[in-house]
């Protein structure tokens, strides 16, 4: 079984290279994401390996199946970047559900922690010798109000970290289940009484944009807004705008709506044309990582793992348990994944 294994980087290699003796599967690795473009290098391939930035749009996928390929296995757990309804019946998606809830929750956490204390800010002065910490000044986590924005396995691990601080609980989820000292309220009430809020929901449409002007309008002044889910679940516009206005008082974004051209890459050397990212890296009070929550020797290991079990599950014939559906052809009542393990 030939894997074409696109946007390589080199912890991706080393995380599945150390498996790729217990599987009867070869891997090419290509630096290039997937796109028009590349998508010629999977010729000769049974199956391609897609991360999160990866375009899988109906041309993408059309090309893929004339190659004959059968299997699209995302080494990620979102899905948003691809086309479902041109993939049904044609090749299967499979996907890495939980790699790591740990590694997201404490990357939120870390970057709650660092804007409050400006440590980011405070490394950059103490590297020049400079010691002054005027402009330093944090606040208490300990009896503030987080809002969270979620409530799976990454948001309830977040949730229990924020209980240890002494946080106050306020979460929204549209489908709410019972979570021990968290009080479940509508948005409007969440925006109106929380000093942080995390975003830990998929994107959909509606979540997309949720963060908007209207939402932002609502919220506390000077609130804190950490998003390590979705970049499209914020309005970026609209949060620049809060930015200015004081209206958010930090903002910690380990992902960005139009992240593709640029996360993951080095632009070190050149200047960013991208005039919304270039301004939110001009704001002191907002600390951008490039996708890196997931960046965790665990979750890369776990990422390995399921996703060639993926591959040997697909080759072997045997039921796909991480295939993601698009629809029924026969409707809700009958589920042929239920019944023959796969989609089609």
């Amino acid at each position: 079984m030939k894997i074409a294994f696109f946007d390589t980087k080199p912890y991706d290699r080393q995380s599945f290279d150390q498996y790729i003796d217990q599987y009867d599967i070869e891997i090419k690795y290509f630096e290039a994401k997937l796109n028009e473009d590349t998508v010629a290098l999977a010729a000769h391939a049974d199956v391609v390996c897609a991360f999160v930035n990866d375009t899988l749009n109906e041309a993408v996928l059309d090309t893929l199946v004339d190659m004959g390929i059968g299997l699209l296995a995302l080494r990620c757990a979102g899905y948003n970047h691809v086309d479902f309804e041109a993939a049904y019946d044609k090749v299967h998606i499979v996907r890495v559900p939980a790699y790591s809830p740990y590694a997201v929750a404490e990357h939120a956490i870390a970057l709650m922690f660092s804007l409050n204390r400006k440590t980011h800010r405070a490394y950059v002065r103490t590297r020049d010798n400079n010691f002054n910490i005027n402009g330093l000044t944090g606040f208490d986590f300990h009896g503030k109000t987080v809002g969270v924005i979620g409530t799976g396995k990454i948001g309830r691990i977040f949730i229990d970290i924020c209980k240890g601080l002494g946080m106050k609980i306020l979460a929204y989820d549209m489908y709410p289940s019972e979570i021990e000292d968290v009080e479940f309220v509508n948005l409007t009430s969440l925006y109106q009484k929380s000093d942080v809020i995390s975003l830990h929901c998929p994107l959909t449409q509606e979540t997309h944009y949720m963060i908007d002007e209207d939402a932002i309008q609502q919220m506390k002044e000077g609130v804190m807004l950490i998003n390590t889910s979705r970049g499209a679940l914020v309005q970026t516009e609209h949060l620049i705008d809060g930015l200015k206005s004081k209206k958010i008082g930090s903002a910690g974004l380990d992902v960005y709506e139009e992240e593709s051209e640029y996360f993951f890459e080095d632009f070190s050397s050149e200047s960013i044309d991208d005039d919304n990212l270039a301004r939110l890296l001009s704001f002191s009070n907002v600390l951008v990582t490039s996708h890196q929550a997931f960046l965790t020797k665990e979750a890369l290991s776990n990422i390995a793992q399921t996703t060639l079990e993926n591959v040997k599950a697909y080759q072997e014939g045997r039921p796909l348990v991480n295939e993601v559906c698009y629809h029924c052809p026969e409707g809700p009542t009958k589920c042929e994944k239920k019944e023959n393990g796969r989609c089609f």
